[in-house]
């Protein structure tokens, strides 16, 4: 990165509630969910507990923060059939007060939710006194940002009054029509009187108020709805007689009920929030270099990126980083090809390859949940819609059997959803991203070199633990948690999943499966890397619906007249089109083959004033498309990306702006032809297109070794102990798996030195922008900034 950035992100572990009011009704019981919002955008939904006043969750839910938030917010709902879900109660976490819960399991208590008090955006204001014959006062209302977004769209109007004493006067906008940041720009004027004392202005009533309430204008006979409100006190004008600010909207002061704290109940959560302050490239190239040199490292146990996942408290944590920056590189292959060689030659019995929660196995988790998501979406999905929809028994156990249910039939349709799984997998080797299938050969190489004398079986066990008990096992089981479905399944068909995916797992672990037609299939995920061609295109000759969703796009404009309005339109992706419709199930009304999209990038908020926007850039023009919240958005372009890939004619730069008033925002140029202004998104080889930052992922690796950085010097002091007595390891120090103790040692003190090097750039940066932020601090204070410097900026 060429400047500096502060990136956020957030894991939150949704735990249970308890003491959740019962139901007014004679079956008190509820059924309830819980969401996960920015503000009021939500972006995750837990699966429904039914029949429960203290309804269990535990789920974990990592979201990367793509925007600037107030709070993070948690409501509970209880579901309702037959009319809409109501809201239980909530949590809702300021940004600042984030890390007072960072890692903490804590129990908040759930607060009310009303229309009035739920609340976000915010609104600017331009006051002014001007000296006119009339002595009046000019009030000009200009623009508001970041307005909830209220059944697809917001059609916002602000009314704006002047309060005081024996005074009310009100005055509206004009509605802006579907958009969450509106411009009005109107000019209201309100008679103030003054008088002048002794070179001084001063108002009759320092009393007035100015108040301004944002509403989204309805049709709906329930009237409009509140969107927020401000209150500036007309004092503020001071002698200059001016004032311009930004406000964020809030709730009316009447918004919340009387409820006490202990009636709603509470919900435990586990919040981990990180920011991620990265500096430009030539900081990270020290620790950077020495982690890409880790395959190359004899023996890798001496290598950086290995000495990473021995310090951390979970291999996971390592992992996650490492992968992302190896594939950023290209060099995710060796990498993990040169860590698995060295944990199969340590492994004794050819039936326990892979089977413990080492780094190696990690990291090809990690690998395959980032390549192999649109190979999910394309092998998988379509039979696991079906599986949701049809709602077909397949419980086998005897004691859960329903009265109505048959047991041979439950059988049979288990075992017709097994069979078309297994066969679907095993035939989906030539889709297999090639990274994938170069990680399995080697893996395959390895097992067979090891292991000589066992049964040819053996090689391929390390490859089915993977790809069938790591991979296709937990898609099937959580389908959510792979996007393959928008929410979890409901019990029954939870159940259903919950038995094809143990199947499967019992058949990917070659236990009872060692049939010929069974091993050869395996041989199509692990190919010579010589020979493996890129994303095959036989997966062409197949319509594979990837995803459906309504969103909001502007017109493409291929009409010569006519407004380029914003309309709602059903989307629907497979992998031979982009299409659009009027309504779920309607005809087309555009198609766009794969192979047109040149390019899907993000869009500039400035473009349209509207958020969530990302573009799908054809030959002859852009189709811009207002996805429902960031999360979304984000998707959106994931996938869109990676069906279009290998797309020959794919742009190299592209327009990040829209083309409006006869010229691009962005650059200016006036051509609407004109070759775009900006590098599109960088990507990997091999058939997968990741939006990754390497300098990121280096500051996280660095906050790793920083925050263990008492293992590392331990780690140091095993070496010596090692190199100095050869003899058997002492107890303190045989959690370290150290090979080669001269050479581990040497890299030990080269992360040392490069993560004290960032360290003093840290503190620079925090010393930096305490003083910016403390302009006007006497020279007593800096005693308390020093203090402040010494705490770490990066949170892990």
């Amino acid at each position: 990165m060429s400047d500096q950035a502060d990136i956020s992100l957030t894991s939150s572990s949704v735990g249970e509630a308890k003491n959740i009011p019962p139901y007014p009704g004679p079956n008190k019981m509820r059924d309830c969910y819980c969401t996960v919002n920015l503000d009021q955008e939500e972006v995750f939904r837990t699966k429904i507990i039914e029949k429960s006043l203290c309804p269990f969750y535990g789920e974990d839910f990592y979201c990367e923060i793509p925007r600037n938030f107030r709070h993070l917010s948690f409501y509970i709902f209880d579901r309702d059939v037959f009319r809409r879900d109501s809201s239980i109660g909530k949590v809702a976490v300021k940004k600042e007060d984030l890390q007072k819960y960072h890692g903490k399991d804590t129990w908040f208590q759930l607060q009310p939710v009303s229309a009035d008090s739920e609340v976000q955006g915010k609104v600017h204001l331009e006051l002014r006194l001007s000296e006119v014959i009339t002595d009046s006062g000019v009030v000009c209302h200009k623009l508001c940002q970041g307005l909830p977004i209220v059944n697809g769209q917001c059609d916002p109007y602000a009314a704006v009054s002047l309060l005081g004493p024996s005074r009310s006067e009100a005055k509206k906008t004009k509605v802006k029509r579907k958009t969450n940041n509106p411009q009005f720009d109107e000019v209201f004027y309100f008679e103030v009187r003054i008088f002048t004392q002794k070179r001084t202005q001063v108002l009759t009533c320092l009393f007035l108020f100015l108040r301004v309430d944002l509403w989204n204008a309805s049709n709906l006979k329930f009237g409009d709805e509140f969107l927020g409100g401000v209150r500036v006190p007309l004092k503020v004008l001071g002698q200059a007689g001016v004032h311009d600010a930004w406000y964020f909207l809030q709730p009316r002061e009447n918004g919340n009920k009387s409820v006490k704290a202990d009636e709603l109940g509470s919900l435990r959560l586990n919040i981990v929030y990180t920011e991620d302050h990265v500096f430009p490239s030539e900081r990270y190239s020290p620790l950077t270099d020495l982690l890409l040199q880790s395959a190359q490292v004899e023996p890798v146990s001496a290598s950086a990126a290995h000495i990473l996942g021995e310090v951390c408290r979970e291999k996971q944590e390592a992992a996650v980083p490492l992968v992302r920056l190896f594939l950023h590189y290209g060099k995710i292959v060796p990498f993990v090809s040169a860590i698995a060689h060295a944990e199969i030659n340590r492994t004794q019995d050819p039936n326990t390859i892979f089977r413990g929660n080492s780094l190696t196995s990690k990291c090809i988790d990690e690998t395959m949940k980032l390549a192999g998501m649109h190979y999910l979406q394309v092998t998988l999905k379509p039979i696991i819609d079906e599986i949701c929809t049809e709602h077909k028994s397949c419980e086998i156990d005897p004691v859960k059997l329903k009265e109505s249910e048959n047991l041979e039939t439950n059988r049979e349709n288990l075992r017709q959803y097994v069979d078309r799984i297994f066969n679907v997998i095993t035939t989906s080797g030539v889709r297999c991203p090639t990274v994938m299938c170069d990680i399995f050969f080697s893996l395959r190489e390895s097992a067979a070199s090891r292991f000589q004398g066992n049964h040819r079986s053996h090689t391929y066990t390390a490859v089915s633990s993977f790809i069938f008990l790591r991979f296709f096992a937990p898609a099937i089981l959580s389908p959510n948690l792979f996007q393959l479905r928008p929410h979890h399944p409901d019990p029954c068909t939870s159940r259903t999943l919950t038995l094809i995916s143990k199947t499967i797992q019992t058949l990917g672990s070659l236990a009872k499966s060692k049939s010929v037609n069974f091993l050869m299939s395996l041989k199509f995920f692990t190919p010579n890397p010589c020979f493996s061609p890129s994303f095959s295109p036989s997966y062409l000759l197949f319509t594979t619906l990837i995803s459906l969703r309504f969103m909001i796009k502007r017109a493409q404009g291929r009409n010569r007249f006519g407004m380029k309005n914003f309309k709602k339109r059903w989307f629907r992706l497979t992998n031979h089109e982009f299409t659009y419709h009027k309504t779920k199930g309607e005809g087309a009304l555009c198609r766009i083959p794969i192979e047109n999209i040149l390019a899907v990038e993000r869009l500039e908020e400035e473009s349209f004033k509207m958020k969530n926007m990302f573009q799908v850039i054809q030959p002859e023009r852009a189709l811009y498309i207002q996805a429902n919240n960031c999360v979304e958005a984000r998707d959106w372009i994931d996938i869109l990306t990676k069906v279009s890939q290998c797309n020959r004619k794919r742009l190299s730069t592209y327009h990040p702006s829209a083309y409006l008033n006869g010229h691009w925002l962005c650059c200016k140029q006036s051509i609407d032809s004109a070759p775009g202004c900006t590098p599109c998104t960088g990507g990997l080889p091999a058939n997968i297109q990741l939006d990754i930052d390497g300098d990121r992922e280096t500051e996280r690796i660095y906050s790793l070794f920083s925050t263990y950085m008492s293992k590392l010097v331990k780690m140091q002091e095993a070496c010596g102990s090692k190199s100095v007595y050869d003899g058997p390891e002492q107890e303190e120090y045989s959690t370290f798996v150290i090979d080669d103790p001269q050479e581990t040692y040497k890299t030990l003190k080269q992360i040392v030195s490069a993560v004290q090097t960032l360290d003093l750039e840290h503190e620079g940066h925090v010393f930096s922008s305490v003083m910016k932020g403390h302009s006007t601090t006497q020279l007593n204070d800096v005693p308390s900034l020093m203090k402040y410097v010494g705490k770490k900026l990066i949170i892990s």
